[in-house]
């Protein structure tokens, strides 16, 4: 075993839960709904968002406009948001959530609720209440370093 520095050790944990929840995320998420398309959703509504442009969701989820754009189509083909022309910028579109895709939100989450038990089964709630603020801190200062 290598004497790896402390601080690359908690964010390869934090990696390897990453992906390990993802994949549980993507098994308990409705069928038809990908882990973007949920993650979209779920932004709009945890920031309490009326409208963003492709470009500012891009830029949250740090992925390229085309790939945006594409998640963006498939949730408007679905009714779950709407994509309309920025009437202050005739190229640039803005999004909305729509009442279709809030509730889709609301469905997957009760789909996610489903597997938090497995949470419980490790951690009691105190230790959850202790490291929450400890990961909301260090989200927000690794947000505010990425530009």
């Amino acid at each position: 075993m290598t004497a790896d520095p402390i601080a690359f050790e908690f964010f390869n944990e934090i990696g390897i839960i990453d992906q390990l929840s993802g994949t549980i995320l993507d098994r308990a998420l409705p069928p038809g709904m990908t882990r973007a398309q949920f993650a979209v959703l779920n932004h709009f509504v945890r920031l309490r968002l009326n409208e963003q442009s492709p470009a500012q969701l891009a830029n949250a989820f740090q992925v390229t406009r085309p790939t945006m754009t594409s998640t963006l189509s498939r949730l408007a083909r679905a009714g779950l948001v709407a994509i309309r022309d920025d009437p202050t910028d005739g190229r640039a579109k803005l999004v909305t959530l729509t009442n279709k895709g809030r509730a889709a939100r609301e469905q997957a989450m009760i789909a996610v609720g489903k597997v938090l038990p497995l949470l419980d089964a490790v951690l009691d709630p105190d230790e959850v209440a202790v490291a929450l603020p400890i990961l909301r801190r260090l989200r927000i200062a690794l947000d505010s370093a990425r530009d």
